[in-house]
């Protein structure tokens, strides 16, 4: 067997494979003799059909799938010999010459593959970057404050309707009639809910259903009926305001700080201030570090200025997706996946160039804080910490959710490496001004 390497232009290289009758033999024998042992031909005894049936039969598709297996192998034990670091995986080349598996036994394969830029980053404290700092408002307390105790509030019946007020209604025409429909203000605009501004129990209004329930489903839900059933029906309804409620946030009292935090760890207004602080320093931590990362590989991709085989790697993609997407198709979002593979090759250049690890514990605590945040999004602060390391065991047990946790790990200690060796501003902004760094640094 005999390789062939043929460097082209823009990274990309051939790898030209001549495999010939001793590099393939042995496992086409093997083939066919599987082949002998399965057949089913009729005249024959299972396992009793000659040789040179089942050489007629299959001997060139097996001959033309071993010879390729051998060649693809041949190269990739090449690739690691050569220590060549791709981008992309290695795809049959586009100047591959018809083989005759009829008359010859020899046979050049031709593959292509994309070969990684060399990185080559200098770094100093002349390199700088900006930490924003969110600068922490009033209104923002008052914010975390208002959405905390109202995981805690209730319903409460009242006398007349305001804009965020939900009903319970009758609905009239004629002999049908819908008792304890639901209407919801706070899903309105102010001229839909003005008509119900004011009203009490009792009141009455003509009503439009296709209005007051948007969408099919809603309609046919609210009336009671299946969606087909709606068409040519009269819309117009009679409303009757049978029950109006109001959602009343707790008040800041003993039976609050029982029923939101039972462990007993806070009990006075003080207290629940200071918690609600760190909810906010940890919200806001997470935000400025979100664009902080944004920035640093930004700054990165600039700084490496890594040119990459990118006529190889739309090829590689359109090979790859078997022409599920069309050129045009990747040439869309081609800038973006191709600014993603040179960040990767950055991580991977300093994970090497700085013996960066990430070990089990790390990855377990990371876990362990996905877990504590998903918690907190569904309104349960305080979660022990035996049920902690039970959800992240499951979540690592996921193939998928572990490869997510570890990225993100050596991502951050890359990011926290190159800090280190380059000088961090901080700016202190207001959240409306970080709000809209974020979302140009998005873009």
């Amino acid at each position: 067997m005999n390789i062939v390497r043929e460097n082209l232009e823009d990274l990309t290289t051939l790898l030209k494979v001549t495999v010939g009758e001793a590099d393939y033999n042995e496992a086409v024998d093997k083939a066919l003799r599987t082949y002998k042992r399965k057949a089913n031909i009729p005249g024959f005894r299972p396992g009793m059909v000659p040789m040179g049936i089942i050489n007629k039969m299959y001997r060139k598709g097996v001959v033309a799938e071993e010879s390729y297996r051998a060649a693809s192998k041949a190269c990739i034990d090449y690739i690691e010999k050569e220590k060549l670091t791709l981008v992309g995986d290695m795809i049959p080349s586009e100047k591959q010459q018809p083989l005759d598996f009829d008359n010859n036994t020899e046979y050049e394969f031709v593959f292509e593959v994309g070969i990684a830029p060399e990185i080559a980053i200098k770094l100093s404290k002349k390199d700088k970057i900006t930490k924003y700092d969110i600068q922490v408002e009033d209104k923002m307390r008052d914010g975390y404050r208002s959405n905390f105790m109202n995981r805690y509030g209730k319903l409460v019946d009242v006398d007349s309707i305001e804009k965020e007020d939900a009903l319970e209604v009758t609905l009239e025409q004629g002999e049908h009639k819908v008792e304890e429909a639901y209407v919801g203000l706070v899903g309105m605009n102010d001229e839909e809910r003005a008509a119900f501004l004011g009203k009490k129990v009792g009141d009455t209004m003509d009503v439009d259903v296709t209005k007051l329930y948007k969408t099919p489903s809603q309609r046919a839900a609210a009336l009671g009926v299946k969606e087909n059933e709606l068409e040519g029906m009269d819309p117009n309804y009679k409303l009757t305001v049978t029950r109006i409620r109001r959602f009343e946030a707790p008040e800041m009292n003993e039976e609050f700080f029982k029923m939101a935090f039972p462990d007993g760890d806070i009990t006075t207004p003080e207290a629940f201030d200071a918690y609600i602080n760190e909810q906010i320093t940890r919200d806001l931590s997470r935000e400025t570090e979100f664009l902080l990362h944004i920035d640093v590989r930004k700054f990165l991709l600039k700084k490496a200025d890594l040119v990459m085989p990118e006529a190889f790697l739309k090829n590689w993609l359109y090979t790859i997706n078997e022409g599920k997407f069309s050129m045009e198709e990747i040439e869309k979002d081609f800038a973006q996946f191709v600014d993603m593979m040179r960040w990767n090759l950055i991580q991977k250049h300093y994970i090497n160039e700085l013996k960066l690890e990430v070990t089990a514990d790390e990855a377990t605590e990371e876990a362990k804080k996905s877990a504590a945040a998903q918690f907190a999004y569904y309104g349960i602060p305080k979660v022990d910490d035996e049920t902690l390391s039970n959800y992240a065991n499951n979540i690592l047990s996921n193939k998928e959710e572990n490869r997510k946790i570890y990225e993100k790990l050596f991502e951050n200690k890359v990011v926290n490496a190159v800090l280190d060796q380059i000088t961090v501003n901080e700016q202190s902004v207001s959240a409306e001004d970080f709000g809209k760094l974020a979302q140009e640094a998005q873009q």
